[in-house]
């Protein structure tokens, strides 16, 4: 249990240091550009209606690359939860010198399931940051429902990618540590 804590715990101080050291980068808040406001308060009831569609199409894209990130996330607690569960089964490996190569590959195995959590951690922070340091080109030319799906179009963009780099993770680790 003592071997398992300490990976958990360097595994931990990662993810620590990463957090710490982006955290003052994501303080802004992500806002709908100013010019985008406005013309949406200007359209008429007969144009608001594509508009509504957009808004709805997007909002359910949205809520659906949410709900798949959540339960990713989620699952990867879980297998965590499982590797320390059974964890004394493949641990008692390292009795014996033929057998030690299990345990060896166990400790392998849950030190990427550990580094997963950082890799996830830092996708996150990068989104954050991508999306508070850039703000969206609004063209004040184009229809108010045209530069609308634009604007919703590039956060789709930016969450699939978020998604597949947390869906990703342990492929990440895998390729990067060898695990």
């Amino acid at each position: 249990m003592e071997l398992m804590l300490a990976v958990f715990n360097i595994c931990g101080g990662i993810i620590g240091t990463v957090v710490g050291g982006m955290g003052g980068a994501v303080s802004e808040v992500s806002a709908l550009p100013g010019e985008i406001v406005t013309a949406i308060e200007d359209v008429t009831i007969l144009q608001s209606i594509p508009l509504w569609l957009v808004s709805v199409l997007g909002s359910l894209i949205i809520t659906v690359l949410s709900f798949i990130l959540i339960l990713t996330v989620y699952g990867r607690f879980f297998r965590l939860y499982l590797y320390t569960a059974l964890a004394p089964i493949p641990l008692a490996a390292f009795a014996g010198e033929g057998t030690s190569a299990a345990g060896k590959a166990f400790l392998k195995s849950y030190t990427g399931v550990c580094m997963e959590g950082a890799v996830i951690v830092l996708s996150c922070l990068i989104y954050s940051a991508f999306l508070s340091s850039s703000t969206p080109a609004a063209d004040t030319t184009l229809p108010a429902v045209t530069m609308v799906w634009q604007y919703v179009g590039q956060l789709v963009f930016n969450m699939l990618i978020l998604t597949g780099l947390v869906k990703g993770a342990d492929r990440i680790v895998k390729e990067m540590l060898g695990l």
